[in-house]
């Protein structure tokens, strides 16, 4: 069962970006809700929303970019109204550490926390980790730049405001076969929900459209060097390569590419699009594509209030590694925010299976960055456009809006 009502902005309230390093901040400790969505789960004048984001490991520079769109949506938007109540919304951080363990044990934190609902995250394979206990204890949650098509399959607690894997595939498939490259070589980390996810569709569009993969390399997480891999694509000779995987690797592969004298036109996922790569590949990563969420421009008012509350605390500007830029991450954070809100003021209610239902009869256009929203069976965001952008002069510069039917 997955299917709400229309949007309103709240005044301003910053928070500050330190509140996003601990855990569960003070205030009023919440009351856990019962199993089955039942209970109270607010404590007095408050309410918790759960924050499953990465602070640490490989995907803690992506966790970090979320919880910045979280905690401005916060900002916009700090209170939400209940059967006439008015509550203030507190943000539970939670670290799953980019370890499908420990997403576990996060998972659980917040749910004994008495989250109501739960926003998140970066990383596919631990919100496929986390997906059954917030399920189980009839929590919503609603995922963000989780793309695999898994995280939410089967499970009515699970949504998600970003596209999936198998649509920006797609799009990367017909931007390399527009783009005139009719061979290959795909870089995929074993193991990697995401990254395994995206060769695959990219794989099976691009050979739908007559290209073909000539070198499938493969790489286990935490590798390094990848000399020998760029070696063996350097012998086959091909222009193009297809490498969607966490951005933490991008810099290797760039600059070891570069040492190897590989001049490559390097094709990438959503995860990609990161001002990390242009800062630790410098000249190195011009050139690179990549698909996002959201460019700049999409939505006018989104882009300036976020650059203004940027700017307004130099923490928050060097968490977004010294930079105002909005990427595609933020804005699909912001926009769940937005749709947890929405769903709680239409349900009228802090149970967990009303909110699900709220969220999943949602039918809404206005106050998002990246929107409408409206959401199909799986509770995926019904969506058939991105953004290809392209490394240029050291920036990250729009290149195309593509749009895939189907």
């Amino acid at each position: 069962m997955k299917k709400l009502v229309a949007f309103t902005v709240a005044g301003a309230m910053a928070v500050s970006l330190a509140a996003c390093g601990s855990s569960s901040s003070g205030g009023a400790a919440s009351t856990t809700a019962a199993a089955g969505g039942s209970g109270s789960a607010a404590s007095g004048d408050t309410i918790k929303l759960g924050v499953f984001e990465p602070k640490t490991g490989e995907n803690g520079g992506g966790g970090a970019q979320e919880e910045l769109g979280i905690e401005y949506a916060n900002s916009v938007r700090p209170t939400v109204t209940v059967d006439g109540k008015t509550y203030t919304i507190e943000l539970d951080w939670q670290d799953n550490q980019s370890d499908k363990t420990v997403a576990v044990t996060a998972a659980q934190k917040l749910i004994s926390d008495g989250c109501v609902g739960v926003i998140g995250g970066y990383g596919s394979g631990v919100c496929i980790a986390a997906g059954s206990y917030f399920s189980d204890a009839k929590i919503p949650a609603i995922g963000t730049s989780c793309t695999n098509a898994n995280v939410t399959l089967g499970n009515d607690y699970y949504f998600r405001t970003c596209y999936l894997d198998p649509f920006q595939g797609k799009v990367m498939a017909n931007w390399a076969h527009d783009n005139g490259y009719t061979e290959v070589a795909t870089i995929d980390n074993v193991g990697n929900e995401y990254t395994s996810g995206l060769v695959k569709t990219f794989t099976d569009a691009f050979t739908a459209l007559g290209g073909t993969v000539v070198d499938a390399e493969t790489f286990q997480t935490n590798e390094s060097d990848f000399k020998a891999i760029l070696t063996n694509i350097k012998n086959k000779g091909v222009k193009a390569v297809f490498a969607p995987t966490d951005y933490l690797y991008a810099p290797l592969l760039l600059n070891q590419a570069a040492d190897l004298g590989l001049d490559l036109q390097w094709i990438a996922g959503d995860t990609w699009y990161s001002n990390v790569i242009i800062q630790d590949a410098g000249d190195n990563a011009n050139g690179v594509v990549a698909d996002t969420f959201y460019s700049e421009g999409g939505t006018p008012d989104f882009d300036k209030g976020f650059k203004e509350w940027i700017n307004a605390d130099e923490s928050r500007k060097k968490t977004n590694l010294d930079s105002d830029a909005i990427v595609g991450n933020h804005a699909v954070c912001y926009d769940a925010y937005m749709v947890m809100c929405d769903a709680i003021e239409a349900a009228n209610s802090l149970d967990g299976t009303k909110i699900r239902d709220a969220i999943a009869a949602m039918d809404a256009s206005d106050g998002f960055a990246c929107g409408p929203y409206k959401f199909d069976e799986n509770g995926d965001a019904i969506k058939n456009t991105s953004y290809v952008c392209q490394i240029t002069d050291g920036e990250w510069k729009y290149q195309s809006t593509e749009t895939v039917e189907g």
